[in-house]
């Protein structure tokens, strides 16, 4: 029982975490925005760079763009405390039913990986060079992509 709990526990820090980032990005808006048009324009990258080629000026795109990370946290943090919802509703059942209740978690879980991978880690990182930027958001991607994919692990490990 006790794993069981770990395992709610936290799932229900890193969806919180999840969503207390996208709160941010909605109510410091201009923060995070900055930094995303300095990345997609690129305009921290040395001139003459043979990468030049990859960078977006349009605000447009940048706010698009800027739009899709927070709804895609919204809704990764959503699915992941909606999935502890579940999990708490089957906390005492048996094994079979409690591992069925993981897959909203799971799916939130990996949405979150998805996008601190996929979108921070390749699309902004390689294809936009985001570690020649300060600053360099890499890490803290990266300190995204490990909290989540431990308890991802965690959770999707089968109960007896």
């Amino acid at each position: 029982m006790l794993i069981r709990y770990s395992k709610i526990l936290l799932t229900a820090a890193l969806g919180a975490l999840i969503l207390l980032v996208a709160i941010n990005n909605v109510t410091d808006y201009a923060t995070n925005y900055q930094f995303v048009s300095h990345v997609m324009s690129m305009d921290q990258v040395p001139a003459g760079s043979a990468l030049e080629w990859r960078a977006v000026a349009s605000p447009a795109l940048h706010r698009m763009f800027y739009a899709f990370i927070i709804a895609v946290e919204f809704s990764a943090g959503a699915l992941i405390l909606a999935g502890v919802w579940r999990l708490l509703l089957r906390r005492k059942a048996e094994a079979a039913r409690f591992n069925a209740a993981k897959g909203v978690a799971i799916a939130g879980l990996a949405l979150a990986v998805g996008l601190y991978l996929f979108g921070f880690m390749a699309v902004g990182g390689e294809w936009f060079q985001m570690w020649r930027s300060q600053p360099d958001a890499e890490q803290a991607a990266f300190r995204f992509i490990g909290c989540a994919a431990l308890v991802l692990l965690f959770l999707g490990q089968r109960d007896d």
